[in-house]
């Protein structure tokens, strides 16, 4: 008997197609020649003074008495971009939003956000609150990215603004892990920009 197929060589799906699937997330990564696993992740921090964040910290809270995060808009305005224009001033690297990726009709779409470094760092934007799909179309978006820009190892985290996490592609292995720890905002907000400004200076 013919083995099922979730991806059909026919067909061609985009990012956000893999965000819609109902498959888990080891049974699509299979299709794309992946493993997967959940683990603690040992991400680097910065040793940097994080003074220059500390506007931000009040921004945010300040922003959250103020409204509530209930659509997906609210949390990019309120929580995500300026979280991430902050870090990539800090670092001094470029952020492109939308930004179009084609690697095969398997692999397109727009990356929600990329921090452009020496360690490129992709952002997904989780639609619907759901961190779980939200995080089979990161691994989508960090396997074309390590084809195109042929990295060793890519790092990545999915988000709906007040909660993040992180996952990491390597190569070598051909693996991508979830990080099983789960950040959050504003409580863990100072944790959460010393793992990205380590992530992107490594």
């Amino acid at each position: 008997m013919a083995k099922f197929k979730i991806l059909q060589e026919d067909q061609s799906y985009t990012f956000r197609s893999y965000f819609e699937m109902t498959y888990e997330v080891d049974q699509i990564l299979a299709e794309l020649g992946y493993g997967f696993t959940s683990d603690v992740l040992e991400l680097p921090k910065t040793g940097k003074s994080l003074t220059p964040f500390n506007q931000l910290q009040q921004d945010i809270q300040d922003s959250l008495k103020l409204i509530i995060l209930s659509s997906e808009t609210a949390r990019r305005e309120v929580i995500i971009a300026p979280i991430l224009l902050a870090v990539a001033r800090f670092c001094r690297c470029q952020i492109r939003l939308e930004y179009p990726l084609h690697v095969s009709n398997w692999l397109k779409g727009n990356l929600d956000y990329l921090l452009k470094s020496p360690q490129n760092f992709l952002v997904v934007e989780a639609k619907k609150e759901d961190l779980s799909r939200g995080f089979t179309q990161l691994a989508a978006e960090m396997i074309a990215l390590a084809q195109v820009e042929e990295q060793e190892i890519v790092y990545g985290a999915v988000t709906m603004g007040d909660g993040w996490r992180f996952g990491k592609l390597a190569q070598a292995t051909r693996m991508i892990t979830q990080d099983i720890m789960l950040y959050s905002v504003p409580a863990q907000l100072e944790l959460l920009l010393q793992i990205l400004v380590g992530l992107i200076e490594l």
